[in-house]
């Protein structure tokens, strides 16, 4: 990406801002797991959406006042001390080069309470606009009925000046981050192919006998080889009966002869996201009932894809996806009526895809060219120990849709023949 295009989206940023008013976006910290040791970063989305900075602890303000728009940035001093230590750290420069932010308007973290008194809140002189009446806050809530980790950062300053009328700063951005720009999809259809690279290597690798850890180190290892920076989400390698558990991570079983292993796994690219799902035999040969729900689910696979355009939403999508299903299902005698398949499919037929895994964008609004959003039907039967699902990343275009996974494979003989040893 081009810092020309960070600079473009915090000019947008600034258009749905209210008249005289500023937002404090945070990257976000790493949080301890112990007395020394802190958990892996991973960048608050709407900040690095707004300036292209992986890092920890920097601080972005934007000020709005009539139709103009001020931006700063507050970083960690690069000290020797934190340098011997911890490695080497940004210098303004460096950040300028990324995010687009003039040099004169990167300062040090430590000076950040001052000047947002004197600088912001301060009717004088000194300040760059007139005294806001509105700050922009990110209230994401990790978990319901708990304080945004946005308000927490910035409570001195929502205490300090009671008379600021606090707004949400995702309500923004969201609007913004919902449809991709041609980088943007250029970083996913890389964290794709680095995906596809990861899945090929358990294909090829993966025999009965092993054990579910041991194709979950395999994907991590394949996709950092390949140039990814990492795991999208934590790796789901499920086989036999394990593959009828939706959100299963333990990746612990041996894997059983004629068992099927799905794996729902994906990789990054530059903090952009892939989320593919493949099933397939641990032997490398599909059984002749799992060929049947393989290719019920394969089938609606296809179909919804086929269905997807501008205007249509995803209310209609899992009606027919659940409906098709449901028919599958009654033609080989599992289910007797539509009802049933609530015991065997359990989840929404995909989402929207991005920075997160399950990206910004309401499930309510039809959709529009450039949001990338994910298909996935799926059956679980957990009396047979078989679990299907299959799910391929489709980008809205104006007249249709592409199919951005369309390269991982995923039809029966294709399959069999990659892993034929």
């Amino acid at each position: 990406m081009y810092k020309t295009e960070f600079s473009l989206r915090r000019a947008n940023f600034a258009k749905g801002m209210k008249a005289d008013s500023f937002a404090l976006l945070t990257s976000g910290f790493a949080p301890y797991k112990g007395k020394d040791q802190v958990h892996p970063f991973f960048v608050n989305r709407n900040f690095f959406y707004l300036t292209g900075l992986n890092k920890e602890k920097f601080i972005l303000i934007v000020l709005k006042n009539g139709k103009s728009h001020f931006e700063f940035l507050f970083i960690e001093e690069p000290s020797d001390y934190a340098t011997k230590w911890l490695g080497k750290r940004m210098t303004k420069e460096e950040a300028s080069e990324v995010s687009g932010i003039a040099v004169a308007n990167i300062h040090n973290l430590d000076t950040l309470d001052s000047f947002v008194a004197n600088r912001i809140l301060l009717d004088s002189r000194a300040a760059f606009v007139n005294k806001p009446r509105h700050l922009y806050l990110d209230l994401f809530r990790e978990y319901l009925m708990k304080k945004p980790l946005g308000l927490t950062r910035f409570q001195n300053v929502v205490n300090t000046y009671p008379e600021l009328k606090i707004n949400d700063a995702t309500f923004v951005v969201d609007a913004l981050r919902r449809i991709k720009s041609e980088s943007e999809i250029n970083d996913m259809k890389k964290a794709i192919a680095y995906t596809n690279e990861g899945i090929k290597a358990i294909m090829k690798n993966a025999k009965p006998g092993m054990n579910e850890k041991e194709l979950d180190a395999l994907f991590e290892y394949s996709i950092k080889l390949a140039g990814s920076s990492g795991l999208s989400f934590n790796t789901i390698c499920a086989s036999g009966k394990n593959a009828t558990v939706l959100h299963y991570e333990d990746n612990h079983s041996d894997i059983e002869n004629g068992s099927l292993i799905l794996n729902d796994l994906g990789a990054l690219s530059n903090q952009y996201a892939a989320d593919i799902s493949r099933t397939f035999p641990a032997n490398g040969v599909f059984t002749k009932r799992q060929k049947e729900i393989y290719e019920l689910v394969l089938k609606v696979n296809k179909e919804i894809i086929k269905d997807i355009k501008p205007g249509v939403t995803f209310k209609e999508l899992n009606v027919k996806a659940y409906d098709m299903l449901a028919e599958g299902m009654m033609k080989l005698g599992k289910i007797k009526e539509k009802p049933e398949l609530s015991k065997y499919y359990y989840h929404s037929i995909g989402h929207y895809l991005g920075l997160d895994v399950h990206d910004v964008g309401s499930n309510l609004k039809p959709l529009e060219a450039g949001v990338v959003v994910t298909v996935e039907p799926g059956i679980y039967i957990e009396e047979e120990g078989l679990g299907v699902r299959i799910e391929d990343d489709i980008l809205v275009t104006a007249d249709g849709y592409l199919n951005l996974s369309e390269k991982i494979i995923k039809e029966i003989d294709e399959i069999e023949k990659f892993m034929k040893k």
